[in-house]
């Protein structure tokens, strides 16, 4: 299994540019980006028995405007919303398959 790595990243208008060191690049929109958020929160648990719980998120307008991001562990990306959510953690092999 290769694992995939980031070699630049940078917001460009209302869309995230990945540069991946494969020379692949992605952009992804901040709203697929939100709306695909992969923590908890947004896309649910399992109970005790399974069965995925999945939460009714309402976003607003600032929902969609990324503010700050940071990399986590040398994988991931952390992406912090204008609404203040900023639970979901985005492995960088997430974001490519998002693309």
């Amino acid at each position: 299994m290769s694992v995939i790595k980031l070699k630049q990243l940078a917001p460009i208008g209302n869309e995230l540019a990945l540069a991946w060191e494969d020379g692949e690049e992605s952009f992804l929109s901040f709203d697929h980006l939100r709306k695909s958020c992969p923590c908890a929160a947004c896309q649910g648990e399992p109970d005790v028995t399974g069965k995925v719980l999945v939460p009714k998120v309402a976003h607003v307008g600032k929902s969609f405007e990324l503010v700050r991001y940071e990399i986590v562990g040398g994988y991931a990306l952390q992406l912090y919303w204008a609404d203040g959510h900023n639970t979901g953690i985005y492995s960088f092999d997430y974001l490519r398959g998002l693309s």
